[in-house]
């Protein structure tokens, strides 16, 4: 069917992860759907498949509950085992002495997160959407309005095409167009960091343990495990650090981040160029509209220091799709019982999330030397009760 013949159960704008795991879940359970994307899908996906030896600077931290989600949809059976590593216990250190320690082991899991990289991941979906039956991709394509009526929804092109559907998502990103075409007005506020991006060769093994520091200077470094005797970093960093980080060149680069992670691996050798994203928080009074959802960046934002951004995304996704897929009698898959049932169940694991992480984040930018005691008293302390470090792990890998 072509994407203008008729109305479609869902349009969905934006090709990103979110955006296509959404697509080949919903196609599976027996919508149509048509995916639109500025970009050439295609392209960008046959582009990825020429990794050879190149490592992506920008990796993910895929959950026990994703990895699930992203196997369900035959997208996981895809990627690159040589180039998948498991987390098998993560260390995370706080400014003063503070320390907790997780274990994959301890918490009955066969890895507490899988490091994939970006391109695998992007590439993997993009063949299985392309497979999904009732599946349209228009690509590339620019958004140029979304009409609204009693029964359905109408995304218009910029080249005078027009996409009916009963339901409209956006999976744009932080900076969603159809979130702002919507009348959501709301800006994400930034944490006046960014996130600087750069994978390593090591000197000794990391043996599947992935290190977090929260540094002195309020900027939080992530060391996370590649195959081999590789890392991949994630340094959450002040502005001005970061625009310095990313101007330095590969030998003073590999220098900078072994210092700050107290040369716990050995010498760095740096394998690819330092990248840098804006880091920003979002939080909406409501995640859907008339015949409208929003998934994944575009529905909220949280610092990576958890690295749980587009595992919440995959969370949203796998929700929609189960709602969508068992709304029985309701044949409408925009109706509002459906939008509200997905809104209440995503409320509560991105607020927790939310609040974890953007706590943390101003917990530990706070210089009181009273409160930097305090908090690494408290690390100690949760670090050393076995139900509560539980408890605070269950979110994560879920």
């Amino acid at each position: 069917m072509s994407a203008d013949a008729g109305t479609r159960d869902v349009i969905i704008v934006g090709a990103g992860l979110v955006g296509l795991a959404l697509a080949a879940a919903l196609a599976r359970a027996g919508l149509r759907v048509t995916i639109a994307d500025r970009g050439n899908v295609a392209t960008s996906a046959a582009a990825r498949d020429a990794g050879g030896e190149d490592w992506d600077q920008r990796v993910y931290a895929i959950s026990p509950g994703s990895a699930c989600f992203l196997h369900s949809l035959g997208a996981w059976q895809l990627l690159p085992v040589e180039r998948i590593e498991p987390i098998e216990a993560m260390d995370v250190r706080g400014d003063a002495g503070g320390r907790i320690e997780f274990s994959a082991y301890e918490l009955g899991e066969r890895a507490l997160a899988w490091i994939v990289e970006n391109r695998a991941l992007n590439t993997a979906l993009v063949r299985v959407a392309r497979n999904a039956p009732g599946l349209d991709v228009v690509a590339p394509c620019t958004p140029a309005s979304i009409a609204w009526r009693a029964g359905a929804a109408e995304l218009r092109l910029d080249d005078g095409r027009t996409i009916s559907a009963r339901l409209i998502v956006g999976a744009d990103g932080v900076h969603s167009w159809t979130r702002a075409e919507a009348g959501m007005r709301s800006v994400p506020r930034g944490y006046g960091q960014s996130g600087v991006v750069a994978n390593f060769a090591i000197e000794r093994a990391h043996r599947g343990r992935a290190l977090q520091w929260f540094l002195p200077d309020g900027s939080v470094l992530a060391w996370l495990p590649l195959p081999g005797r590789r890392i991949s970093i994630v340094w959450s960093a002040p502005s001005a650090l970061a625009a310095e980080l990313t101007a330095l060149d590969a030998a003073r680069l590999a220098a900078r981040v072994g210092e700050a992670g107290g040369h716990e691996l050995g010498a760095l050798t740096a394998i690819t160029p330092a990248a840098a994203f804006e880091l920003s928080f979002l939080k909406l009074p409501s995640v859907v509209g008339d015949r409208l959802a929003l998934v994944g960046d575009a529905a909220h934002g949280v610092h990576p220091l958890a690295g749980q951004g587009v595992n919440l995304g995959f969370g949203d996704a796998a929700a929609l799709a189960a709602i969508l897929g068992a709304r029985g009698p309701v044949a409408d898959a925009g109706a509002a019982i459906l939008l509200e049932r997905y809104a209440r169940r995503r409320a509560g694991p991105v607020l927790a999330m939310q609040a974890v992480t953007d706590g943390l984040v101003r917990l530990f930018d706070v210089r009181a030397s009273w409160l930097r005691v305090l908090r690494n008293r408290g690390m100690r302390a949760v670090g050393a009760v076995g139900p509560l470090k539980r408890l605070l792990a269950q979110p994560a890998l879920r």
